[in-house]
């Protein structure tokens, strides 16, 4: 991969467009300097959360984590409609309008005012990071917008490495909350779901992540996840078990059933080996896939061009 690339506020941003529209395209999106840059990223939070508890103090900038409180709040001022839909309240495209609206103004509050001219860049991420309004569905891409606009945060050196561990422990986990208080109140059908046969209906960078978190722990193994009192016991502090708590909240059935990935995953000898494996089914089962990534967005920052080798 490229050596680390920094982004001066003197670059030129552009509004991000779709380049994959055939199956083709994805391999020339693998084999492009957004992907490299995406995956040194992912690999480099994955780094900063090992062995580390989500109550761990860490470098944290409240700025981002106060927006996304903001936007939990809107849930309870845009209540749900009184549906009898299993799937799909249609409250939440008035929960997507008032995101969309206040996008811009997010972004104004986070960023200092030197670099209020990547905002035009950093928005189309940001609002593809909550689920799609017009289907009423989240899933996966949607998981790789946010964390794609993150790393446009990071490439600009808006964020910095001092900042990737509250980025694992503290921003996402919160951006977690609040997708799954929308998949919870309003009903959103799974994206790109896999079904049974998927690692999870809506997440799968929580598991990597949240594996690495548990990569040299004394008691807790792989296994563990069958506990449901070590689940409940340590849910709050690594992001997997807070993973599979959701599930159990939200499927009925045994587990074995419902998410038999996760549970032959539960078989793996050791967290490291979790953590490997994941990283690759991330990349075969997420972003090699057409339907999840045809609507994801290349600007300046996440170029459609072939990555440099060094």
């Amino acid at each position: 991969m490229a050596e680390n690339t920094t982004i001066s506020t003197e670059h030129t941003f552009i509004v991000p467009t779709k380049r994959i529209n055939e199956q083709q395209d994805v391999t020339e999106w693998i084999n492009s300097e957004a992907f490299s840059r995406f995956m040194r990223f992912i690999e480099n939070l994955n780094e900063s959360g090992v062995n580390k508890m989500i109550s761990d103090p860490c470098f944290i900038s409240e700025k981002i984590i106060n927006s996304l409180d903001t936007m939990m709040s809107w849930v309870d001022e845009i209540p749900p409609l009184p549906t009898p839909q299993r799937f799909g309240n249609k409250a939440f495209r008035n929960w997507i309008a008032r995101m969309e609206q206040n996008a811009v103004t997010i972004h104004q509050d986070i960023l200092p005012s030197q670099y209020h001219n990547m905002i035009i860049e950093l928005v189309p991420y940001f609002t593809g990071s909550f689920g799609n309004g017009t289907r009423i569905d989240y899933g996966s891409g949607h998981e790789l917008s946010f964390v794609a606009w993150l790393c446009c945060l990071n490439l600009s050196r808006v964020l910095q490495e001092q900042d990737n561990t509250a980025l694992v422990l503290r921003v996402f986990t919160k951006y977690l909350d609040l997708v799954r208080c929308l998949q919870r109140v309003y009903m959103l059908e799974p994206a790109g779901s896999h079904g049974v046969w998927g690692l999870d209906d809506h997440q799968f960078l929580s598991y990597y992540w949240g594996s690495a978190q548990l990569r040299d722990h004394k008691r807790l193994k792989p296994k563990s996840i069958l506990s449901e009192d070590l689940v409940n016991a340590y849910s709050n502090e690594y992001i997997y078990f807070g993973c599979i708590k959701y599930i159990h909240e939200t499927k009925k059935g045994p587990f074995h059933e419902h998410s038999p990935l996760l549970y032959d995953i539960s078989g793996v000898p050791n967290w490291t080996k979790v953590n490997t494996g994941l990283i690759k089914m991330y990349v075969a089962d997420v972003l090699q896939k057409f339907p999840i990534v045809q609507h994801f967005l290349f600007g300046s920052m996440l170029p459609f061009k072939l990555a440099t080798k060094t």
